[in-house]
């Protein structure tokens, strides 16, 4: 037996070739075919966003403090007002007093 020139292998490459690319064609069309007749996934809902209810407890939190805070230095200005219109009337009395007794002669 003779070996066979490299032109001959070249032309039974060729012809395996050929045969291949009807076979690679025919795989093609069955994977498209698979792949149109199977249905499309549907893509998931997001889950609705959660808020971070611990930050609006939080402010909700600070912002009583604050207020009661405001409230409390609200009263205690109240306080040192009265306390102060007290010492002015006792004041404005003694000097009254003083006053009446100087005009007196005493």
């Amino acid at each position: 037996m003779t070996e066979p020139t490299p032109l001959d292998k070249a032309e039974q490459a060729v012809r395996e070739a050929a045969g291949n690319t009807d076979v690679v064609r025919i795989v093609a069309a069955v994977l498209a075919t698979q792949q149109a007749a199977q249905p499309t996934p549907v893509p998931p809902v997001p889950a609705p966003a959660r808020r971070p209810v611990g930050l609006y407890v939080a402010a909700g939190i600070g912002g009583a403090v604050a207020l009661t805070f405001l409230a409390m230095a609200a009263a205690l200005l109240a306080v040192a007002v009265a306390v102060g219109a007290v010492c002015a009337t006792v004041c404005v009395l003694v000097l009254r007093s003083l006053w009446q007794d100087m005009q007196r002669g005493r």
